[in-house]
């Protein structure tokens, strides 16, 4: 679980530093591409059997997945990794807490709303164009929990996630060929770009698969809660972003709030240990999807198949 959760960060540190001389956006367009590659190769989707009303359910996870990325990395590119994973870690935090009428997780949002707006800080220098791409990405980051839920109902397998990944992967590369023409990949930026798409896609793939054959999804759950001070420490050591002590304190903040939350989640009880076939890829986390975050199993207790992302 830490070597993912570091994979992901790393990758995106690494996509970071092709940032000069292809932007975010020529980053996104070839981990997009890696990503497809990778979910067509292990989802083998039957496209034939998908019907028109499940395409409109598969177009809309693939825009989601393509807007959640770009948003991301051009957060990660203005406000820093550490701020950004935070940020669009608030999506499925906002899933779990609003999701439920318990006041424990009300107190978890009452908790974690200070914090957000202590790490942001507005004041004249604050980068609102970021912190509102952070904030953007968090919001697709939601409605890709949603939108996958609704693909794992009606689609086999990874059928849903394969297809939405090579529609967006698809969908980058008008966008991949006009950012490279203008701003050409240097061998240093385009071997950065593809270290990115398999640190963050390919490495926690696997891993993921393998963990929660291992462990309790609840617990898999609370670990990577972490992912945002991760995110920090890898911003760090790799990119020496350095953020305040009341950063780090809010952080932890969010953190706790959101392991609270999974930790004494309503299926926390019911659901121990979750057979696990496909994972996600977007983010390297696994979707947990109706347990708070990022759980894989429904309300009827029946394993749901994972989302597949970044």
């Amino acid at each position: 679980m830490l070597g993912s959760g570091l994979s992901t960060q790393v990758g995106a540190s690494v996509a970071a530093l092709a940032f000069p001389v292809i932007g975010p956006a020529g980053v996104v367009a070839i981990r997009q591409w890696v990503a497809a590659l990778l979910l067509l190769a292990v989802g083998r989707p039957r496209l034939r059997t998908i019907t028109a009303r499940q395409w409109r359910t598969v177009i809309a996870l693939a825009a989601v997945f393509a807007v959640m990325n770009l948003s991301l990395y051009t957060a990660i590119d203005r406000v820093g990794l550490g701020l950004a994973v935070t940020l669009e870690f608030l999506g499925p935090l906002s899933v779990a807490l609003l999701g439920s009428r318990r006041l424990l997780d009300l107190v978890c949002a009452l908790v974690a709303a200070p914090a957000v707006v202590l790490l942001t800080r507005p004041q004249a220098t604050t980068d609102y164009l970021g912190v509102g791409l952070g904030l953007l990405a968090a919001t697709c980051w939601a409605f890709y929990i949603l939108l996958n839920r609704k693909v794992g109902r009606e689609l086999p397998g990874a059928t849903g996630a394969a297809a939405a990944a090579g529609l967006s992967g698809l969908a980058y590369v008008p966008v991949g060929i006009v950012v490279l023409m203008h701003h050409p990949a240097t061998l240093a930026a385009a071997t950065y770009a593809l270290a990115a798409g398999v640190l963050s896609s390919a490495v926690p793939y696997f891993v993921d698969v393998l963990t929660l054959r291992r462990v309790p999804a609840q617990f898999f759950g609370v670990f990577m809660s972490v992912n945002p001070v991760l995110a920090a420490l890898v911003g760090l050591v790799v990119l020496h972003q350095r953020l305040a002590v009341l950063d780090w304190f809010a952080i932890l903040v969010i953190v706790s709030a959101n392991a609270v939350a999974i930790t004494f989640g309503a299926d926390a009880v019911r659901h121990k240990r979750v057979p696990v076939a496909e994972c996600d890829v977007l983010h390297g986390v696994p979707e947990l999807a109706v347990t708070p975050a990022f759980g894989k199993v429904s309300a009827d207790g029946e394993p749901r198949t994972s989302r597949v992302t970044q």
